[in-house]
């Protein structure tokens, strides 16, 4: 599992930032986390995972790259808006991938 240097967070999510990652990193269980990824199929641009799936099996957390962390569902989606509106605001485009792996390598 990757994260996002510029990692979005809700505002309760940012209050825990360092516990909820440090968590994630051992697999640890927390019921009201949700991870904004990158979606594993290219043709989409984000999913919005609750972090109590990643402890099933079929999950390998090394695939995923992680832009945002909320602690509720309606927070993760309100988050995914966020992150659309200043990809649109920045490109005047909404290619949400392009835009956050531009900023991380620095460009």
């Amino acid at each position: 599992m990757k994260f996002y240097k510029n990692l979005y967070l809700s505002d309760s999510a940012a209050k825990k930032r360092k516990k909820i990652i440090t968590k994630l990193k051992k697999n640890k269980m927390m019921n009201n986390v949700f991870l904004i990824t990158f979606a594993l199929n290219e043709e989409e641009q984000l999913d919005i995972i609750q972090s109590l799936f990643l402890l099933q099996s079929n999950y390998s957390t090394e695939d995923f790259f992680v832009v945002g962390i909320a602690k509720s569902q309606s927070e993760a989606f309100e988050l995914v808006e966020k992150i659309a509106a200043e990809v649109y605001a920045e490109t005047k485009d909404v290619c949400i991938r392009d835009y956050i792996m531009k900023k991380e390598q620095g460009k």
